[in-house]
């Protein structure tokens, strides 16, 4: 499959338009902490993210397409067997596209935001060091 770029918007999936936009209405808590105190409004760093895209047939929690970054924050749930292997897959199809993900845990944003945004700042470190402009 072809890597994600401006050419292809970045493998943006219309038929997932509606249920993105059903998701971005009913965030969860750690998204919506996620999106008003550390991605929303260019606050990391002057990145635009977009939260809820659809990407093949995926709806990437955030996304940020001059990092090629998706990050993903991972509720609990009862069959978590089942949630990995698929949460696997999809990382997989996400990285052959091009992108890096990054993936917290709900308990991760509401209890140690401080250690999310270092992780996220130190992606985008060692991103601008590998692509300087």
């Amino acid at each position: 499959m072809e890597k994600a770029d401006k050419s292809n918007l970045w493998h943006y999936n219309h038929e997932l338009k509606n249920y993105a936009n059903n998701n971005r209405k009913d965030m969860t808590k750690a998204e919506a902490c996620m999106w008003k105190y550390v991605l929303g409004a260019r606050q990391m760093q002057g990145y635009q993210f977009r939260r809820q895209r659809p990407v093949l047939n995926y709806i990437a929690d955030f996304l940020c397409k001059d990092l090629m970054l998706i990050i993903e924050i991972d509720g609990l749930t009862h069959d978590w067997e089942q949630v990995a292997e698929n949460d696997i897959v999809r990382q997989q199809k996400l990285e052959e596209i091009g992108f890096s993900v990054l993936r917290f845990s709900d308990d991760e944003v509401l209890k140690d935001m401080d250690n999310v945004v270092r992780t996220i700042e130190n992606y985008i470190q060692n991103y601008k060091s590998d692509h300087p402009l």
